[in-house]
């Protein structure tokens, strides 16, 4: 019970902590000075520190791979730990844009340079969707992915915690049961209908939790008329039953939460590598037509 007392914790619990707010915080006020300091015209893209705010911001961007790298080739262990490189990707996706931001000063120059501007922008907001999209399947920065058939194994535990001694428990019981097997028979589906199906089970959890609630507390109302019970009796009774149902509810919320963003995971996984690598041929085309004209 106590470790189903963690995932119903855990599915009401925000996402992020304060460090990544406060990171969000620094780069969005140095953006905001920088766009408002714009017309001051105290940096060149062509010249002097404009320019190297572009190279460095170029390497930060290009220097990105290296955590690819390192996660598919065992030979580049030698170079640092996953957990180390993911959290330099981190930072240098973050890094890297801003820099770019400062170099071109906030303003739009020609089409080339245009064209690999804005491919960095919409790379570095893949970037933050799937840093979100990757804090809600994994656990921590090691990449160890939650199991939602665990999960589910210890909400069935919960369920089967109920007994019947009373005639709420025995109803609460088969309405879980039922609702277990009817998430257990859905059929493999393509990439969209999982997302849907994922979509659909959360609002079903969601109705269901709500409707055993009403239904308990009558119940054990009626039992508890019925048998005699004292007012604190039937209270006692009612939140034990409620305390199972609303565990059980976030446990099978929990693991449908997980199956829902691993699937958007790998959907965006395809679309981020395909942009990414636009973006590195723009950043090459600018910077060939920059230092060629």
């Amino acid at each position: 019970m106590a470790r189903a007392a963690q995932i119903a914790k855990s599915q009401s619990a925000p996402f992020g902590q304060g460090l990544p707010l406060l990171t969000a915080v620094v780069v969005l006020c140095a953006v905001v000075v920088g766009w408002l300091s714009a017309d001051e015209d105290y940096l060149s893209p062509g010249s002097g520190t404009g320019y190297w705010l572009g190279i460095y911001g170029s390497v930060a961007m290009l220097s990105l791979l290296i955590y690819s790298l390192r996660k598919r080739y065992k030979a580049w262990r030698v170079i640092g730990s996953i957990p180390f490189w993911f959290r330099t990707h981190m930072i240098l996706g973050v890094v890297g844009p801003m820099l770019i931001l400062f170099h071109a000063n906030f303003k739009l120059g020609p089409v080339n340079s245009n064209v690999a501007l804005f491919s960095m922008l919409i790379v570095a907001f893949s970037g933050v969707v799937g840093k979100y999209i990757y804090g809600k399947v994994h656990v921590g920065l090691h990449g160890r992915k939650a199991q939602a058939k665990e999960i589910l194994a210890e909400a069935e535990a919960l369920k089967n915690s109920l007994g019947d001694e009373m005639q709420a428990a025995i109803f609460v019981h088969q309405e879980l049961n039922a609702f277990s097997q009817s998430i257990k028979q859905s059929p493999g589906m393509g990439a969209m209908e999982n997302l849907w199906a994922g979509a659909v089970l959360t609002v079903r959890a969601r109705l269901m939790r709500a409707h055993l609630l009403s239904e308990a507390g009558r119940l054990i109302r009626i039992e508890g008329r019925a048998s005699g019970w004292s007012w604190f009796e039937r209270r006692r009774r009612q939140r034990q039953l409620f305390r199972v149902v609303r565990l059980y509810s976030a446990a099978v919320l929990k693991a449908a939460e997980l199956a829902f963003y691993e699937r958007l995971f790998a959907l965006w996984h395809v679309l981020h590598l395909p942009l990414f690598f636009l973006m590195l041929l723009t950043g090459i085309v600018h910077v060939w037509a920059v230092h060629l004209y």
